[in-house]
């Protein structure tokens, strides 16, 4: 199992709309390194949900149960999308301050490369962010 980060605005698609809905397609991603990294993904994998914009915090914990597929809205057929299932909720939100001050974390794509939207997370760097939910 690999662990991943997926980013949202949580005015296009929330924490709580994917509770409510529990399994989605994660779609509309169109830079190609995010859509390499959706294309990495395999069944069981699990990804931090993060609030991006305002929020700026992992909020939760979805896994795939769909590998990469096309994503219909693209009209170039060149990008693609994965489905997630709701899987739980952090005790607490884990902030992109907290992170950034975390030096074990420093390296992370999101520290990095804030615009990704997809982005691979290590095992230990996925233990650290749930101790930091706590």
């Amino acid at each position: 199992m690999k662990y991943w980060l997926i980013k949202t605005e949580p005015g296009t698609w929330s924490w709580a709309d994917q509770k409510k809905h529990n399994v989605t397609h994660w779609d509309g991603v169109r830079n190609y390194q995010a859509a390499n990294n959706l294309k990495a993904m395999k069944v069981g994998d699990q990804c931090f949900f993060y609030h991006s914009v305002n929020e700026k915090s992992i909020v939760g914990i979805v896994e795939v149960v769909k590998t990469a597929y096309l994503d219909p809205s693209d009209e170039t057929k060149r990008f693609v999308m994965v489905d997630v299932k709701y899987l739980k909720d952090l005790h607490k939100p884990v902030s992109l301050e907290v992170i950034k001050t975390d030096p074990r974390l420093s390296h992370l794509a999101l520290v990095k490369q804030s615009r990704l939207s997809v982005m691979p997370i290590g095992s230990d760097e996925w233990k650290i962010i749930l101790e930091h939910s706590v």
